[in-house]
């Protein structure tokens, strides 16, 4: 039998949200044929306009009891979605029968609000944390990954992060060669760890703390020097465990893997650029070593710097070409 998989919509939903998860779905069924049956749903059927003005033909939500996985969208209409009790309800529903429960950016704000996430980890889009974190304090965030899962249930960050949740979902569900398949032919990075850290906005982030946007601030000007966890404290004119806390709810994460962050944005915003070889962008953003680097852009980019200033270059490089395999 097909695996039903439910895509929850509503006024104002980020298209990509859902059309890269449904090109995964799609996709793996031209591989394993009847793998899944994909329905699109909303709290008022009829066609459903998402924030780009294209629209979705969505039925009711209907049982819940049908239906395998479901994958709740975000976008701008999340907060107005948040406040229908009709769609807390059919989502409560699915998490208590179907055999998985997933969202994709802001689509967890729908979740949290069903009461699904509470003393769970968690994570979302990168721009809404604060929002989230007052929202749902109950909810251990992780602002900084791709996806996480606890049990039946998946949150992905923004966007194109949905793709990297289906196509876990279709490993599971297939295996991993068939994820594999999936990623090239939509020439995409084969699945990213739910683990590796979102391409983050470290380098536009302005926390309202003045004191830690001024910090952030000096980081970025100042990459090469060593930045280290006890400098920043004493610039900061804070105690060092006060500094670490403060600083982890104003910005999300560590100042280790803050000042990590900028580097790497930095570097790869200059291998990009092409101007500079990767031995010199290593020296001109703090990291010093090529090696140190290298294994920074892996777990953070998924890729190689040389892989990256490629890609640049106008040639996808994964390791292996895509579309062909081992």
């Amino acid at each position: 039998m097909p695996r039903r998989v439910a895509f929850l919509v509503f006024p104002g939903f980020q298209l990509l949200d859902a059309a890269g998860p449904i090109a995964v779905f799609e996709t793996a069924n031209r591989m394993r044929p009847g793998g899944y049956e994909l329905r699109f749903v909303s709290a008022s059927p009829g066609a459903v306009r998402s924030s780009s003005g294209a629209a979705f033909q969505t039925r009711s939500f209907g049982r819940a009891a049908g239906i395998d996985t479901l994958v709740v969208a975000g976008g701008d209409g999340t907060y107005e979605a948040f406040d229908c009790r009709v769609t807390r309800c059919f989502i409560r529903a699915c998490a208590a029968q179907a055999r998985r429960v997933t969202s994709v950016c802001s689509g967890s704000f729908l979740l949290a609000g069903a009461g699904l996430l509470d003393g769970r980890i968690a994570t979302t889009h990168w721009s809404v944390t604060e929002k989230f974190r007052r929202m749902f304090p109950r909810v251990r965030l992780e602002p900084d990954r791709i996806f996480v899962r606890q049990g039946n249930l998946w949150c992905s960050a923004g966007v194109t992060a949905g793709i990297d949740l289906a196509l876990a979902l279709v490993g599971e569900d297939h295996g991993d060669a068939v994820a594999r398949r999936v990623a090239q032919h939509l020439m995409v990075y084969h699945r990213r760890p739910g683990g590796q850290s979102q391409f983050s906005g470290l380098l536009e982030l302005e926390p309202a703390d003045p004191r830690f946007a001024h910090l952030l601030d000096y980081v970025r000007e100042h990459l090469t020097e060593p930045l280290s966890v006890a400098a920043l404290t004493a610039r900061a004119c804070m105690s060092p465990r006060h500094f670490a806390r403060a600083f982890h709810r104003q910005v999300g994460i560590t100042p280790a893997k803050a000042v990590e962050r900028l580097r790497a944005d930095a570097a790869r915003a200059l291998l990009e650029s092409g101007a500079r070889s990767v031995q010199q962008v290593a020296h001109d953003t703090g990291f010093n070593e090529p090696e140190r680097m290298r294994r920074t852009f892996v777990r953070l980019f998924g890729a190689a710097p040389s892989a990256l200033r490629r890609g640049a270059a106008g040639a996808f490089d994964t390791g292996a070409p895509i579309g062909t395999r081992r």
